[in-house]
């Protein structure tokens, strides 16, 4: 398949798990793809698998003049950006009587002040036929135990996409929400362990946890002409977890 030749995409949280899968699946399309991430061994270790569609820009969402470096990168070397995963995010337990003002900080700082910033600075390089794809979660809709910063965080996530759907209008530029399920990333292994990887993924109509290669196909269906009516919208890939 070809359908995103010739365009350019900005990945972040891009050197593992669903930001991986997604980079991966824009290149075998035609993209080239910035990932962009903290770990520069992480992203020298993604760019070597991904090949020479691939770029590496490091820096946290968190830190604003990273993310104008990113995307000065990407002007001097591209021209423009068609395409941002807003996918960076970080999630931790803690039940109500145990939540602190540093978890909220940094869960809220990660997942929601820096994807805001993230899409922001992108939209001078973007323009009619843009796509972009903020990653959410099957928990913005869900009762979560022990998880309700971070889902609090994926439903703050889910209106953004519905306010800058209007914010957007007469662009040309789409905005749309990937919302996984239990996918098999390395954060998710870190959170919930293999026992309870296996244990969330059997409470899924599907009976199993994802694959990033999964996400990564829906991502790029998103990104591409094929969802060209869609925008302010959700997909769902979570095995139906939260759909029945």
């Amino acid at each position: 398949m070809s359908r995103l030749t010739g365009k350019t995409a900005v990945i972040t949280g891009g050197a593992t798990g669903i930001g991986l899968g997604a980079a991966r699946r824009f290149i075998e399309e035609g993209a080239v793809v910035y990932i962009f991430g903290r770990r520069q061994e992480m992203l020298d270790a993604a760019v070597h698998q991904l090949g020479p569609s691939a770029r590496a820009v490091q820096g946290s969402v968190t830190h604003l003049p990273d993310l104008d470096r990113l995307y000065e990168t990407v002007k001097a070397e591209r021209g423009g950006l068609d395409i941002v995963l807003a996918n960076a995010g970080t999630g931790a337990f803690a039940a109500l009587g145990s939540i602190t003002p540093e978890h909220v900080d940094e869960t809220f700082d990660l997942n929601v002040k820096g994807l805001i910033f993230t899409v922001q600075k992108a939209l001078p390089l973007m323009g009619a036929g843009g796509s972009i794809i903020l990653t959410g979660s099957s928990t913005g809709v869900m009762g979560t135990p022990a998880f309700s910063i971070y889902s609090a965080t994926k439903a703050a996530v889910r209106n953004l996409a519905r306010s800058w759907a209007l914010d957007l209008r007469g662009t040309g530029i789409r905005v749309n929400v990937m919302s996984p399920g239990p996918i098999s990333t390395e954060l998710a292994q870190e959170v919930l362990g293999a026992d309870g990887m296996d244990a969330i993924g059997a409470t899924t109509v599907l009976g199993r946890v994802g694959d990033p290669s999964e996400t990564g196909a829906v991502a790029a269906f998103l990104a591409s002409a094929d969802s060209s009516f869609m925008t302010g919208g959700e997909v769902f890939v979570d095995g139906g977890l939260a759909q029945v």
